[in-house]
Order: C-alpha cells, then structure tokens, then sequence
C-alpha cells in the first residue's frame, strides 16, 4: 500500500512539514517496486524516512485546534462511506428509493454482512468528482433520502437486524424544493422513530456530523466517532457568520462550539473515540476502515446480548440525560 495521501498536489498549510517527506517516500517506493539493485539500502532509507513522518504527523495531530480538525473531515481523500462500506462489509445489497418520490444519492442503504453477522447499512456519502458530487447534492440528503433510511430501518427492525449508520455530511439539503417536499418533518420523524427502533442500532460519525442533516440517521444505542471527525449543530463557518459577521472567524466559532471528538466524549454524546492512523484518515484507508471495523464488532457483541426492552430503556435514558444540568438555588 502507498504510503502518501492519495492527491500529492493537495495539503493543508499545517501538513506542509510532511509534503517534502511524502515525495520522498514515494520516490523511493517507486524505486523499490521497479527493482532497484540497491534494494537494501533503499529499504533502510525508507524505513528512516517513514518514522520521521510518523513523528512529525503525530507531533502535528497533537497540536490540531478544533477548525483543523474541521478541515481534516473535509479533506479530499478522506475515505467516504462506499469506501468503508466496501473495505469493512461482505455481500453488501444496495437497497434503493422511498417508495413516495425517489432514490436519494446522498444516503446509500443495503444489506451487509460483518464478521458473519447480518445488519442493515445506512450511511452517507458526499461523491468525489463533480459528477458524484453534483448527483449526491454534495452529501446533503434530501427527505426522500431519509424517508429511504427510515424504510430500510423498518426492515431491518422486522427482521431483527443490527443497523449501522454512517454519518459524514455538511446538513441536509436547505433547499426550497426539499422544504416543499417536507424536509423537517422527514428529519423529525427518523428521530422519534429511531428513538423506539426495536433492534440495536450502532453510528458511527466519519467525517462531518452536521446539524439535523446529521441526527435523521444519528439516534441509536452506541456511538463512535473517527478522532478527527466533528459533530456540531452548525459548521464553524455558519457559526462565525451569525455570531461574528465574519466567516473569517471560523476558528474562533469552532473553539467556542467545543465539537471535537475529545468534547462529545467529554459530554458523553459518543461512547468511544476511534483512532485514525498517523495524519488522518486519508493517509491509510485500510487501517481507518479496520480501526471501525474492530469498534463495530465489539459493539455488535455487546448489544446482542441486551434484551429489546432493556436497549429500548437505555436508549431513552441516554437521550433524555443528553444536555441535563443541576439547579442552583438563588440565595
């Protein structure tokens, strides 16, 4: 596996230290792969190489602010859900449309298998080029998108199936055409009907978890979230421009919005922080997509052996204690 992110012309400024470091471990994997004779050599070379890369990106994700977290969620080759879907699942079957008005690119949804186990896969995906990313609204599902999550939830509850939501996107569509088509209340009614959702259901937050666009598919019994993901009702940009007058200031926002992996442990809105390998995501797919893998398995041993009733009373407890705050009497 190549070693360097996928697009060698793209870095944020707070990668530039490894830029020069990456062409140079690309260069000489070339070289190995091409059968150099002095393959020993260029071995020891790389492998010197590679661990300087790996302090220099651990130093770096160690001094991240929250905004650079954002950024790493949006990078242009973070893995996306079909990727995770089809390095972590066997025998996936593509489900698709809500049987009212359409089939919404933007929420993929099917049948899976983990480990031997069947579940019900929900999750979200932006695209990559332009043409995904025009068809899949550049990952802002429409309500016919969740009114298809919500469907594909209802047979995976018939069947007692595990489900497993995926969840990185921008917000739902804000357009008028969703709004005509009933955006907020489809949003509201995956959330009310989750919450009763008679099989476990297991998110895990990938990339960005934005506002409602991000809750039509987000209630469930556990929750994981990738370390350099963020979860927020509002992206620091939006944030900054109706606080600040100055999306500039998205910075600032984004410390203020405490939406870090790190804070929705803190808050006790995710159970488990997932790692990502050295630099994020988008430096090792394989290893990210395993890293899920493992947290899936684990939980979907767990909550198996949970009786319905009880999973149902212990989702109700979670939420209901979500944002709870003590009273402090007035002298």
């Amino acid at each position: 596996m190549d070693h360097t992110a996928k697009n060698d012309t793209f870095a944020y400024d707070f990668e530039e230290p490894v830029r020069e470091l990456d062409v140079q471990v690309k260069q000489l994997e070339q070289e190995l792969h091409d059968g150099a004779e002095n393959g020993e050599e260029l071995q020891a070379r790389l492998a010197r190489l590679l661990k300087q890369r790996e302090k220099i990106l651990g130093e770096i994700v160690d001094n991240l602010t929250p905004h650079q977290r954002v950024k790493l969620a949006r990078h242009p080759d973070r893995p996306q859900s079909r990727d995770y879907i089809k390095a972590i699942f066997d025998e996936f079957i593509e489900l698709h449309g809500d049987r009212r008005y359409g089939d919404d690119q933007a929420i993929v949804t099917g049948f899976a298998s983990l480990d031997g186990r069947r579940v019900m896969v929900i999750a979200q995906q932006k695209g990559r080029d332009t043409k995904e990313k025009v068809m899949t609204n550049f990952g802002m599902p429409q309500p016919e998108g969740y009114r298809k999550a919500l469907g594909k939830m209802k047979v995976a509850e018939k069947f007692r199936l595990p489900v497993v939501c995926l969840i990185d996107t921008p917000g739902a569509a804000p357009a008028v055409e969703a709004e005509e088509r009933g955006q907020g209340m489809a949003i509201a009614e995956n959330i009310f009907q989750m919450a009763g959702l008679r099989t476990p259901v297991i998110t895990v937050i990938t990339g960005e978890g934005c506002s409602g666009g991000a809750l039509g598919i987000g209630v469930g019994d556990r929750h994981g979230m990738l370390e350099n993901a963020y979860y927020s009702v509002i992206s620091p940009e939006g944030c900054a421009a109706i606080l600040f007058h100055d999306a500039s200031k998205a910075d600032e926002a984004a410390r203020a919005l405490r939406i870090t992996a790190g804070d929705m442990k803190e808050f006790g809105i995710v159970d488990t922080i997932i790692p990502e390998p050295p630099g994020g995501a988008h430096r090792d797919p394989v290893a990210a997509a395993e890293n899920i893998s493992g947290f899936l398995s684990t939980t979907l041993d767990e909550l198996s052996g949970i009786p319905v009733e009880q999973l149902l009373q212990d989702r109700y407890e979670r939420y209901r204690a979500i944002g709870e705050c003590g009273e402090t009497a007035i002298p």
